[in-house]
């Protein structure tokens, strides 16, 4: 199939070609966590790109449990015209504008000043950077039913901010991630232990959202194919977590893969066959995608037209693209047009990987910055310079955001 083709959904809505903008952490909120000037911008600029589906950043169901400073949170209708702003600007060009949902759980950095939960007291395993992160608090009943209250009413906000859909996170190491994954969760009651249990979390925040929204407001998961740890959440579990999904009402599925721990959505995967090969899902992908009942998405690396091509060939609905549209905002545009555009950042080869991630993640970030403010992306950028920046404006929104939670 054509990656200009139209995509039907479950639902019955329609994506208007098959390549999509994932997910990406802009850092680019207000001091109320509120989408700003700035971050409206840079989503107006990637409306203009013509892709048929554009997912935000990370959108936060608790303004007290951040993946960053800068992010934005929605839990109540305090600042809704500034999401309605948002929404206008990414449906701007007609394409599907579903917000990302999350809560990031044990992965809370402890500078914060919170709290952070998760489904058993496991903190994170990043050697010397392991003390950046809070420790963990393993969640009762009630914080459990809290999370899924929190899901259902931040899905309900987005629409009536006039997003068509939300995309629930349950990969890349969050909390439901955690709940999903045997080395994360140790629970030994109703939300641990079996995989059955281990997904129940997933389950009812599913059902809690799509009785809170519209039956044409879509609903989508995105779920690791692995986390690639050994012991973790693997391409087993994946396929029969796909398989408990096909009972419930999703209209995507995107696959994608790694946590903190083994940040494999930066490319750097513990799995040999697939480390060094764009669009290094799509094997593990195109093995799960025909167990899946609803259409599946895979992201990760993807930068070129015929590695779209290929996506699709292999049976997967649609590709989805982050750091090539933070460099090349106008690619599905240019694409369509004929022109073979290709964005790729310089290789990064330092030998400590966490923080080659690190600095791979604040060159992406500072060309959504530069997008924001209407300057071209600069990908050339020293990756010391890039870092060294993101910690600063991060040591900053840190402050602002500790100012304002003592409020």
């Amino acid at each position: 199939m054509s990656p200009f083709q139209a995509l039907n959904l479950p639902n019955g809505q329609t994506i208007g070609n098959r390549i999509a903008k994932a997910a990406m952490e802009e850092n680019l909120a207000d001091r109320q966590q509120a989408p700003s000037a700035a971050l409206i911008r840079l989503y107006q600029t990637w409306a203009e790109g013509e892709a048929g589906l554009i997912l935000t950043g990370n959108v936060m169901i608790d303004r007290r449990a951040m993946t960053g400073p800068g992010g934005v949170a929605l839990e109540d209708q305090q600042h809704l015209e500034q999401f309605r702003q948002w929404a206008r600007a990414g449906r701007a060009k007609g394409a599907q504008f579903w917000m990302q949902l999350n809560h990031p759980g044990r992965q809370t950095m402890a500078n914060l000043g919170q709290q952070a939960l998760a489904p058993s007291a496991v903190a994170l395993d990043m050697g010397q950077f392991s003390k950046l992160f809070a420790e963990p608090k393993p969640m009762s009943e009630e914080d459990i039913a809290e999370i899924i209250r929190r899901f259902a009413n931040s899905a309900w906000l987005a629409e009536q901010a006039g997003f068509t859909g939300v995309q629930i996170h349950a990969a890349h190491g969050y909390l439901i991630s955690q709940f999903l994954s045997p080395l994360t969760n140790r629970r030994t009651d109703q939300w641990g232990g079996s995989l059955e249990n281990r997904t129940r979390l997933l389950v009812e925040v599913i059902k809690a959202v799509r009785e809170r929204v519209s039956a044409t407001f879509c609903v989508s998961v995105k779920l690791n194919s692995a986390d690639f740890q050994r012991g973790g959440f693997d391409a087993g579990d994946a396929r029969q977590v796909i398989e408990i999904l096909n009972g419930l009402p999703v209209d995507l599925l995107e696959l994608s893969g790694g946590s903190y721990e083994s940040p494999a959505m930066q490319g750097e995967v513990r799995d040999g066959r697939t480390l060094a090969r764009e669009a290094y899902f799509i094997e593990m992908a195109s093995e799960l995608a025909p167990v899946a009942q609803m259409p599946v998405m895979v992201t990760g690396g993807i930068r070129r037209l015929p590695v779209v091509q290929q996506v699709l060939d292999s049976g997967i609905a649609m590709a989805g693209i982050a750091t090539a549209l933070a460099l090349e905002p106008a690619l599905p545009r240019l694409w369509r047009s004929g022109q073979q555009s290709h964005p790729q950042l310089p290789p990064l080869r330092w030998k400590r990987k966490t923080l080659a991630s690190l600095a791979t993640m604040a060159i992406v970030r500072l060309q959504m910055h530069r997008l924001s403010r209407g300057c071209a992306p600069k990908p050339q950028v020293r990756p010391w310079l890039a870092l060294l920046l993101d910690q600063l404006h991060s040591a900053r929104r840190t402050r602002q955001y500790r100012q304002e939670m003592a409020r």
